[in-house]
């Protein structure tokens, strides 16, 4: 599906702005706990990026085709990116530790979001 493609390079395009930004100008403004889950934050970004592009494939090639577990992979892995990686950023800059309270709801939308990629190969794949 071309959303998760375009998806998947927005975010990716943005996880190596944000690395950059992280490895230049909060270098020198975040203590080394807070730069740490910065960097920890465009890592996931990145990684999920990409499964997006690659859910995005997966639905537009004849290898599983658009299938609903896919779909809902992909939405799950852009919540997740936004939940997860959103709530890091927004912690490293402000220091709102409550913050860390809603990092994991992000973590367990990537979780399941990959168990439905398992859930449409196992059911669909040829």
């Amino acid at each position: 599906m071309k959303l998760f493609i375009i998806a998947g390079a927005i975010n990716g395009f943005l996880a190596v702005a944000f690395g950059a930004f992280g490895a230049h100008a909060l270098k020198e403004r975040l203590s080394e706990k807070y730069l740490a889950i910065w960097e920890t934050a465009v890592q996931y970004q990145m990684f999920h990026a990409l499964a997006l592009v690659a859910v995005g494939i997966l639905m537009s090639s004849k290898l599983l085709g658009p299938v609903s577990s896919l779909n809902t992979a992909g939405y799950l892995m852009l919540a997740g990116i936004i939940i997860f990686s959103g709530s890091l950023y927004v912690l490293s800059l402000t220091g709102i530790g409550i913050l860390g309270a809603i990092t994991p709801i992000g973590g367990v939308a990537f979780l399941v979001g990959w168990i439905m990629i398992i859930v449409a190969a196992v059911k669909f794949a040829s």
